[in-house]
């Protein structure tokens, strides 16, 4: 009886012993789904860009089979500028908007888009001419900390509200391409690059200089444009645009500076006096224009409507009477000279002969 009561003893513990176990595993796996509940609430929160939507935003790669002609064009957005305003405010952050040039640095300072050297003209985007963020920030003199978790592999920096230079960020370079896709057969103007561009003045005063930054691909930052809603003008206080739609519609208002060539050189370059220079990009910009309005033949409506406005406008050409008095005199004596005599009106022709002729009416026979 002893060996026996011994023997339910220890089974009584080990099933207490089990019941706390499990007791201890489904408090402790309670509290790991509710601490990682709480972690994907704030994730879910927190505004961010997953990989679908990634994948959505990048641009589907093109052959240049399918294109049937391409022209890369370099624009110089200014913000002071009324229709490019939208991209400088607002300076601080407000309910949340942020302008668009700290929306680039949170993402390069999380390491979450990369940026690639301004190389004036040559831009390359691959991994051989990626921009060290760090260098970068040195570089301009923006005061940054090592945010935490941050190693050699995946650097991550923090970089504070008051130490971003938004004020001086006055202008952006923007890499435009305009091309004829011969697959769909539409035309299409897309930015594929974007280089803030700092204006900053020298120790001893005088004009700004311009220091452009470095590039940052599009297809990579418009996840994170799309989520921030800007106001387009003064008349609807309503924010029903987006960062990305702006760049999309091609709603900004910037002058070309450069369009790539062989030699490489810019608009200023090309054309040293101001009023050529105006007189080629008003030139390149009405050729962009007019481009896909020349690809196409008139449908038969089209034709006949253009017949039937020149037979009318031969028509009118045709009763037009030029005002005699609004004539110079040397084009009325001219007509003068010119103008054929009017003819007498011929006497009319009795109805019946009468002339001394062997013929005679029967009616005068007795």
């Amino acid at each position: 009886m002893s060996v026996f009561k011994r023997h339910i003893t220890v089974a009584a513990v080990l099933l207490a012993a089990g019941t706390a176990a499990i007791a201890q595993d489904s408090s402790s796996s309670s509290v790991v789904r509710r601490g990682g509940s709480d972690r994907n609430r704030k994730e879910q929160a927190q505004p961010g860009v997953t990989e679908r939507m990634q994948k959505f935003y990048e641009e589907s790669p093109r052959s240049d089979a399918d294109m049937q002609w391409m022209r890369v064009i370099y624009r110089e957005l200014d913000l002071r500028k009324p229709k490019n305003a939208s991209l400088y405010y607002p300076e601080d952050i407000i309910d949340g908007d942020k302008n668009l040039f700290r929306i680039i640095m949170e993402q390069l300072a999380d390491n979450r888009i990369a940026a690639y050297e301004y190389l004036d003209g040559r831009e390359i985007f691959s991994d051989q001419y990626k921009l060290n963020v760090g260098d970068m920030l040195d570089r301009f003199h923006i005061y940054h900390t090592a945010a935490k978790g941050s190693t050699e592999k995946n650097p991550r920096y923090v970089i504070e509200e008051v130490d971003v230079p938004t004020n001086e960020v006055l202008s952006y370079y923007i890499l435009e391409r305009w091309e004829f896709d011969s697959r769909s057969n539409n035309m299409r103007t897309r930015v594929e690059a974007i280089c803030p561009v700092l204006h900053r003045s020298g120790d001893f005063g005088g004009d700004a200089m311009k220091y452009p930054m470095f590039w940052v691909k599009m297809d990579a930052l418009r996840p994170y444009l799309s989520q921030q809603y800007i106001f387009v003008d003064d008349d609807n206080n309503l924010p029903k645009y987006t960062l990305d739609d702006f760049f999309a519609m091609n709603m900004y208002d910037g002058d070309i500076y450069k369009t790539r060539n062989l030699r490489n050189q810019s608009m200023m370059q090309m054309y040293p006096d101001p009023d050529d220079l105006k007189r080629a990009q008003d030139s390149i910009q009405n050729r962009l224009d007019t481009y896909g309005d020349k690809l196409w033949v008139p449908s038969r409506e089209e034709v006949i409507a253009a017949r039937e406005a020149r037979e009318a406008a031969a028509a009118g050409d045709s009763i037009v009477i030029p005002d005699r008095d609004a004539a110079p005199k040397s084009a009325r004596s001219s007509r003068a000279r010119k103008a054929p005599k009017k003819k007498e009106p011929k006497a009319l022709k009795p109805k019946y002969n009468t002339s001394n002729s062997a013929v005679r009416s029967v009616r005068r026979r007795k």
